[in-house]
Order: structure tokens, then C-alpha cells, then sequence
């Protein structure tokens, strides 16, 4: 999928305000509406146009699109980052259907731009805001206090998108898990009238981990571990999120083998647990003594590691 210009699209420069974008929307959906054109490829174009504006013309849209858009030229090969919408506060979009997998991917459904409400009425409870936070597993287990720095596009002088930036202090609840949503009440948009403020909802998404894989509240370490610790068994150091523990590798453990550290995983009703895979590891035969050692291991244990292949031997 390739990065689309959406600016040379409508033939409108960067920095175009919001009545310029307007009439170049204009001026070309009458150029290529699919009912007067005589351009054979009208209706692609059309439709081009069409998504184009739908993103120009949206402040929230627009500003999303222009901060992601310095990292990328037109035609370059692209996917959202994984990041994508973190920081940025946005109401969501209007619902558009029939545009390319591009727009999609960045303001489609299924993206953080998926969940706008209609536009508030008199006396009418402002908008609800969206947006990403993004958290280390130590601050999911832990929770706390937490400062997020958050942008919000806002037409400024002369039509213009101006982005705004404001700081928020909020309590994460210990275990929150990746795709939580956490309800700020009255931290949304203004009301209409008497309306109250609406909500802000935070969607937490966690940090992939360097020790530890994710999977609900369950985390999984791969521990490595010496041949006689897994042949003879052993009691050794574990990591885990709430601090070492020591656990027991039973006797003729295997590669592979997963052990389980009971509610030692994220906390919650009822909290996850870690999981051990041991990971045997081989020291290697980088010194006489070494080699001497693997020798005798060769002439004097009756071990077959591929016994069960049906006779199959070394050479």
C-alpha cells in the first residue's frame, strides 16, 4: 500500500486554508463527477477527490494526517506505525464508505478515528474525545499516576489548523491490560448551551516488553537454564513484575516445559499468572577441558536424543 498526497490530489499546497481546500474540492468534483465527465478515468478520480476532502477538510483529520505525513513521500511503500494516533486527542470521524484500504487504515473503523458522535445540538452535551496512551508493563502492573501530554487540532486564524496541547493527571488502576479504555468524566469537548462537558476515553495500548510476552492478564518469561539445572533439578532466581522470586525446576526438566508462578502475573479478579518456559542452554566446548568433558559425556551416557525417530544415528 502506498502513502497517498492528499494535498496534490486537490492541487492545494500545504499550508492552504480551509475556504482554498473547499474550492479546489469543488472545482474538480464537477471536472470529474462521473454524470458530466468525459475523462476516462473519471470516476476514479472522483473518488480520489472525494477521499481527499473528506481528510483536508476535517481539522482533526487533517492534522493526524500532516503529522504523519513528514515521514513519508508520495508513492512510498506504507503501514500505520504501531503508535499510530498516540498523543493525538480526536473526537473520531463521520463514517465514510467506498475509499481506498489507505484511508482505511488511518480513519477507517477499526482505526482510532472509528467512534464519532453526531454533532451536538442546543443544550447538548459536548463531544466525547478519544484517544491513545501507551504504557510500560511495570506501570500496567503497578498503576498509579500518570501525566499524558495530549494534542487536539482547533481552526485558528485565517482558517488554518492549529494544533493546541494540554496536560492531564490521571490514576492508572493497577492491571489495566492492553486495550482497557479508561473513562475521563467531563474532560471531553464543551457542551452546547447548558450541556455538560462530554468524557475523554484513554485506550490503553502497552509497550512490547524485552523479558515478557503478553497475553491477557498471563505474562510468559523464556528463562535459560544449564543442562544440570534441567537434568538434576533446581531451585533458581526468577524475574518476575512484583520482584525475584525463587522457583524449582523439577528433576529432568525439558526444553520447552512450562512452569506456572500463581497470580504472578497482572493484577485484577482474578490476577493473571507468569509463566516459566525453560530454555535449556548449552555451554560451549571452547576449551580443552571443555571438549575433554563433552568427550566423556559421549563415551559414557547412554543417551540417544533421536531415539524415537525409528533407529536414525550419527554418522
Amino acid at each position: 500500500m502506498q502513502f497517498k498526497d492528499y494535498y496534490a490530489l486537490l492541487g492545494v499546497g500545504k499550508e492552504a486554508a480551509a475556504d482554498e481546500i473547499k474550492r479546489a474540492y469543488r472545482r474538480l468534483a464537477r471536472k470529474y463527477h462521473p454524470d458530466v465527465s468525459k475523462e476516462k478515468d473519471a470516476e476514479e478520480r472522483f473518488k480520489e477527490v472525494q477521499e481527499a476532502y473528506e481528510v483536508l477538510k476535517d481539522p482533526e483529520k487533517r492534522a493526524a494526517y500532516d503529522q504523519l505525513g513528514r515521514d513519508y513521500r508520495p508513492g512510498q511503500e506504507f503501514r500505520p506505525p504501531p503508535d499510530w494516533g498516540s498523543g493525538f486527542e480526536f473526537s473520531g470521524p463521520g463514517g465514510a464508505a467506498g475509499f481506498s484500504d489507505f484511508f482505511e487504515q488511518l480513519f477507517g473503523s477499526a482505526s482510532p478515528f472509528g467512534a464519532r458522535r453526531g454533532g451536538p445540538a442546543f443544550d447538548a452535551r459536548g463531544e466525547d474525545h478519544h484517544a491513545q496512551i501507551e504504557l510500560s508493563l511495570e506501570q500496567a502492573f503497578s498503576g498509579g499516576q500518570h501525566s499524558l501530554s495530549l494534542q487536539h487540532p482547533e481552526i485558528g486564524p485565517g482558517g488554518r489548523v492549529e494544533l493546541r496541547s494540554r496536560q492531564l493527571k490521571l490514576r492508572i488502576p493497577a492491571g489495566v491490560t492492553d486495550g482497557q479504555v479508561i473513562r475521563l468524566a467531563g474532560q471531553g469537548a464543551p457542551g452546547m448551551g447548558r450541556g455538560s462537558r462530554g468524557d475523554l476515553y484513554l485506550k490503553v495500548a502497552l509497550r512490547p516488553h524485552t523479558l515478557y510476552a503478553l497475553d491477557g492478564r498471563n505474562v510468559t518469561l523464556t528463562l535459560p537454564v544449564a543442562p544440570w539445572e534441567a537434568a538434576l533439578g533446581a531451585t533458581v532466581t526468577v524475574p518476575t513484575l512484583g520482584g525475584a522470586v525463587e522457583l524449582r525446576i523439577p528433576e529432568g526438566g525439558r526444553a520447552g516445559q512450562k512452569l506456572r508462578l500463581k497470580g504472578r502475573g497482572l493484577p485484577g479478579l482474578p490476577p493473571g499468572d507468569q509463566f516459566v518456559v525453560l530454555q535449556v542452554v548449552l555451554p560451549p566446548a571452547d576449551s580443552p577441558a571443555a571438549r575433554e568433558l563433552y568427550e566423556r559425556m559421549r563415551r559414557e551416557l547412554p543417551f540417544d536424543p533421536r531415539a524415537a525417530l525409528g533407529g536414525v544415528h550419527a554418522a
